[in-house]
């Protein structure tokens, strides 16, 4: 059997977690194959709400085999406190494995990462602080520690010494910051390894053995394609490589047979960078409020904006979407009528395709189709037929400006209200 890739389609926040959690009883392995603990994944569930960071959202189904791949950049002390939580409220971790090739967040990167966006003033990117750019930097730059080398104590030692006194450097003369002991981050690293031994392996062969065995594999991105490190608002970008799905896991792409997009209903970000639908009214304010939009990992508010087809035109083609999930659509019933951004103007030029250059996106000002809303309830409907005439239309622009067929419609937090359109897989 192939694999499926959930991919978020704008920046981040579209509700993988819940499509993830929600798709993971039809397979039998999720992978989670990028980014770090920046990103955060909201699952509700029997269980009760979880806010996910490393942990692949597959984790409520206990026949399912969760596997954090080699694209996940992990902070050791996040990881264990989210097992040690799971555990704590009955949801079992015995069926997780961590790839032995993912690199680590060390303490340097989190001091890093706050010292250079402090640095950049009014350029600041809004980074989480979390030291996840800096340690896929060290990745990149073959100065990273794996977790792999954490299970002997000698290597360990080895790798810490021979980058501890640079980045030390680079604190100390640089930022003018306290340097790091080597001996008690060693220590406290070694504890980590210890208590993360048990759930490392190749995790490439288990996805082989699954493979082999005709199994169905969800693989679970992180943030969003506009996030993209290449395709998105650079250098407002973090590490969704979202379409490095194969290089995150092990796996050849020929493998990859289905590609859900998952769009909310609207627009939303978090921290800096262009969003050409952003609200700044009465419309903006009752959608972050009605639909808390609020980040999982920072709690910073997110801005929010009408639809851009735009951007998700642009990530369908990017990702090679199979079909869309929308997700929030019941956080629109209020309104009287809805907004979809179509195209952008800036100086006379019309765009259909987002600009590379961030500065230059920034200056878009958006084209509206005008759509009637429905005004009425909508998270207790769980038939595509039974939605209101107006909601069924919008759905249906969705689907012509982007490009890909809806397979899924979310109408609240829970599993249950859901809407299937077209059977996935």
């Amino acid at each position: 059997m192939p694999a499926i890739a959930v991919i978020g389609a704008q920046w981040g926040d579209e509700g993988k977690g819940k499509i993830v959690d929600l798709l993971a009883e039809k397979v039998k392995v999720v992978v989670r194959f990028s980014g770090g603990n920046n990103a955060g994944h909201t699952v509700i569930n029997q269980f009760g709400e979880f806010g996910m960071h490393l942990v692949p959202s597959g984790i409520f189904h206990p026949d399912v085999t969760c596997i954090i791949g080699n694209g996940v950049v992990i902070d050791p002390a996040v990881l264990l406190g989210e097992i040690e939580s799971l555990q704590q409220r009955g949801v079992s971790a015995d069926n997780l494995l961590i790839s032995d090739r993912a690199h680590l967040i060390m303490p340097y990167h989190i001091l890093l990462d706050g010292l250079e966006e402090e640095a950049r003033g009014s350029g600041a990117i809004g980074t989480t602080r979390r030291g996840v750019g800096p340690a896929f930097a060290d990745k990149t730059s073959r100065m990273g520690i794996r977790v792999c080398d954490l299970l002997d104590r000698d290597i360990f030692r080895e790798r810490l010494n021979s980058v501890l006194e640079y980045k030390n450097n680079i604190l100390t003369k640089l930022y003018g910051a306290e340097p790091l002991a080597f001996e008690e981050l060693y220590q406290t690293y070694c504890q980590y390894g210890e208590r993360l031994a048990p759930f490392v392996s190749d995790t490439g062969v288990a996805i082989k053995e699954s493979l082999d065995r005709g199994e169905w594999i969800l693989l679970e991105g992180a943030q969003g394609t506009m996030l993209d490190l290449d395709f998105g608002t650079y250098p407002y970008v973090t590490s969704a490589l979202s379409g490095g799905v194969s290089l995150g896991l092990g796996m050849s792409p020929s493998k990859i047979e289905q590609v859900i997009g998952v769009f909310k209903a609207y627009t939303t970000r978090v921290g800096s960078g262009p969003l050409p639908t952003e609200l700044h009214d009465e419309y903006g304010n009752h959608i972050r409020e009605k639909a808390h939009e609020y980040g999982t990992t920072t709690g910073r508010p997110r801005r929010c904006g009408w639809f851009d087809a735009v951007i998700c035109r642009f990530t369908a083609d990017v990702n090679g979407f199979t079909s869309a999930a929308i997700t929030r659509f019941d956080i629109l019933d209020d309104f009287a009528s809805l907004k979809i951004c179509t195209a952008y103007e800036v100086n006379g030029v019309t765009y259909t395709r987002p600009p590379a250059c961030a500065a230059l996106l920034a200056k878009c000002k958006p084209v509206y189709d005008e759509l009637p809303g429905w005004q009425c309830d909508t998270s207790d409907i769980r038939r595509f037929e039974e939605l209101p005439a107006q909601a069924q239309a919008y759905v249906r622009r969705l689907e012509e400006l982007v490009g890909c067929p809806a397979s899924i419609v979310s109408v609240g937090p829970g599993r249950e209200q859901t809407i299937i359109v077209r059977p996935v897989p």
